[in-house]
């Protein structure tokens, strides 16, 4: 079992920076495919990034590329998303997620945190 707790969420006006993190329970945390989904009203949940267990490959949706970035320390169990240049169409709610292989697909992934709310204003 993993429990999944993300923060660092909240309003940023346009071009502004925002830093999440994903603090993960349990000791199999470094096995784990990481993954940031996000999700805004009205919308389906969609793939934002993902980092390979032992961080050494990185995914990024089209939308994002350029402007987040996604890490992970295994130590502390945790994963982060910089996100940097923010356009209020990045205004969702994020989730982070486990799973054993990285994907696009939400369905793919075991273990869901509860997100964090991003807002940003024109």
């Amino acid at each position: 079992q993993v429990q999944l707790v993300e923060s660092g969420g909240g309003l940023v006006q346009a071009g502004g920076s925002l830093r999440l993190s994903c603090a993960a329970s349990g000791r199999t945390f470094s096995s784990y495919t990481m993954a940031w989904f996000r999700q805004a009203p009205g919308k389906e949940r969609e793939f934002v990034a993902a980092i390979t267990s032992s961080g050494s490959r990185l995914y990024y949706a089209d939308s994002v590329k350029g402007r987040f970035t996604i890490s992970r320390d295994n130590v502390k169990n945790t994963v982060y998303l910089q996100m940097n240049s923010l356009k209020p169409e990045d205004t969702a709610l994020y989730f982070c997620a486990a799973g054993g292989r990285w994907s696009v697909l939400p369905g793919t992934y075991d273990y869901w945190g509860q997100g964090t709310q991003v807002t940003v204003s024109s």
